[in-house]
């Protein structure tokens, strides 16, 4: 597994978290906060059923209107009735039972975003740590609605009968994946969530997560976002969890991709044959400046097949995975540069979920294929390259600014207030405020995450902000800071109007 260079992320987050703010107002009224367990409630007839320390809070978001939900949860919260793990469960759980993840994203976001905002809230100040939770709580309420006048999808109890034994569960669940059978697929995961372990569950939907483009990378993020929760929830959880995400995986269109040769499933199926041309010492390969620089114009030009071939020579050459891996942070952030929108912000975040997923999984030949998706992934981003010939942002080009204030108060207030109406120029400054002193971009950080939390009204502020403010750490020295300065393209500036749930929750926990 790699490991993130230079700095030391656990010492940052302690000596980050003790950092004053530069910018925002006073969070007191989130500290001294509690945990406790929930009283037994009757569970409906026809839905999936969950642990029973755990059903009694998701029927609490379940059956709150959203305009008492924050207020509820505050009660407890202050009462000691009701902790933060909790609270994390029960919004996933909720988000898995209540809302259809199909497609994978729009409404669905509510349970994509659910660790994103536990990633904001771990990486933040003790005093802050509610606001993203309490945010989450609020957007689940808005899909879970969305979702009624939809379809009213509810997750099911799994079909018992069709449940496989211990001992076929494993190739059941790939056999019903590989062929896109829904149905048997269901059954199938619940029979291995019951007997197979966790990292050998992971490294099946690492794969398949990233397998095709559909749903612009939400495959993938919702394969790192869901196992990472479940990390902080415990595996107890998984089932329902992970009927979900095999669903969701088996999203299509038109006839059954097995038996089609549709455009977005092709680098898949190429590279399950490039991978037995990398060499077998590719993770001692060496990390060179050059290959980075070329790997990154390949990404701007050449088709994802090409670029895949691409990615083997380098590896062939002698060139380490990490230099491809700090390449694709590049590009995924210059696409945001260049064309600004939802389409390259998921380029950034699908790159963050599949760099996990690269960290996270024990198998070679899984890290080899993941390898090479990304850059598949990354040209598919693109869309079409016509739309960016006029664009003349290249992140290898960004300059730094001159002339920022001695204080690092004023240079962040300055920053911050630039986002909105000149968002290059904010990101030369920032890009010369984090190469001034390698502690700025820490400072950096903390305020760019107050700031969403100030200002944040989606699941994407949160989703992309997380993956950004992550991903800095595991990219290479020397490009870190162009990266970091770029995502500026997406973050929230201090002109822009609070978000009115931030008073909400200020009362709630008042």
């Amino acid at each position: 597994m790699s490991a993130p260079s230079s700095f030391n992320r656990r010492r940052f987050l302690t000596r980050s978290s003790a950092l004053a703010p530069c910018l925002l107002g006073d969070f007191s009224f989130l500290s001294g906060l509690q945990r406790v367990s929930a009283e037994d409630t009757v569970l409906p007839q026809g839905i999936v059923k969950l642990s029973a320390e755990i059903e009694p809070v998701v029927q609490l978001l379940e059956k709150t209107p959203r305009d008492r939900l924050l207020e509820e949860v505050g009660s407890r919260i202050k009462s000691g009735r009701l902790g933060y793990q909790q609270v994390l469960a029960a919004l996933q759980l909720a988000g898995v039972r209540n809302v259809q993840p199909r497609p994978v994203g729009f409404k669905f976001h509510s349970v994509l975003v659910v660790n994103s905002a536990h990633l904001a809230s771990m990486a933040s100040p003790d005093q802050d740590r509610w606001l993203p939770i309490f945010w989450a709580l609020d957007y689940y309420k808005k899909a879970e609605a969305d979702d009624v006048s939809q379809n009213n999808w509810t997750m099911a109890p799994v079909e018992e009968s069709k449940v496989p034994p211990a001992h076929r569960a494993r190739q059941a669940f790939i056999d019903a994946m590989d062929n896109w059978d829904v149905s048997a697929a269901d059954a199938a995961i619940a029979g291995l969530v019951r007997h197979g372990s966790a990292g050998e569950i992971f490294e099946l939907f690492a794969q398949y997560g990233s397998r095709d483009f559909r749903d612009i990378g939400h495959k993938a993020i919702f394969v790192a976002n869901s196992f990472r929760t479940l990390q902080n929830i415990g595996w107890h959880h998984a089932e329902p969890i992970l009927r979900s995400l095999a669903y969701a995986l088996l999203a299509h269109e038109g006839g059954n991709p097995a038996k089609r040769n549709a455009k977005v499933d092709r680098p898949w199926r190429f590279n399950q044959l490039r991978v037995a041309d990398i060499p077998d010492d590719w993770q001692n390969g060496e990390r060179r400046d050059e290959a980075v620089t070329d790997f990154l114009e390949t990404l701007r030009q050449a088709s994802p097949e090409d670029a895949c071939q691409e990615a083997v020579e380098h590896l062939k050459r002698g060139v380490s995975p990490r230099s491809l891996w700090d390449a694709g942070f590049q590009f995924s952030s210059e696409l945001l540069m260049r064309n600004p929108g939802i389409i390259a912000l998921h380029a950034v975040t699908s790159a963050n979920a599949m760099h996990h997923a690269y960290q996270a999984c024990s198998e070679d030949r899984t890290r080899r294929l993941l390898t090479l998706q990304l850059p598949a992934f990354l040209t598919l981003f693109r869309q079409n390259p016509k739309d960016l010939e006029d664009k003349e942002e290249r992140i290898h080009l960004l300059q730094p600014a001159e002339g920022l204030p001695d204080s690092s108060a004023e240079t962040l207030e300055a920053i911050f207030a630039e986002v909105t109406e000149d968002r290059y120029g904010a990101a030369r400054k920032i890009l010369a405020f984090c190469q001034r002193d390698a502690q700025h971009a820490q400072e950096f950080i903390v305020n760019a995450r107050r700031m969403l939390f100030m200002k944040g009204n989606n699941a994407h502020d949160y989703k992309f902000t997380s993956a950004v403010l992550e991903d800095f750490y595991q990219i290479s020295p020397g490009l870190r800071e162009a990266f970091l300065a770029a995502s500026v393209y997406n973050l929230r500036g201090s002109a822009e109007r609070d978000n009115p749930l931030i008073q909400r929750t200020r009362a709630a926990l008042a």
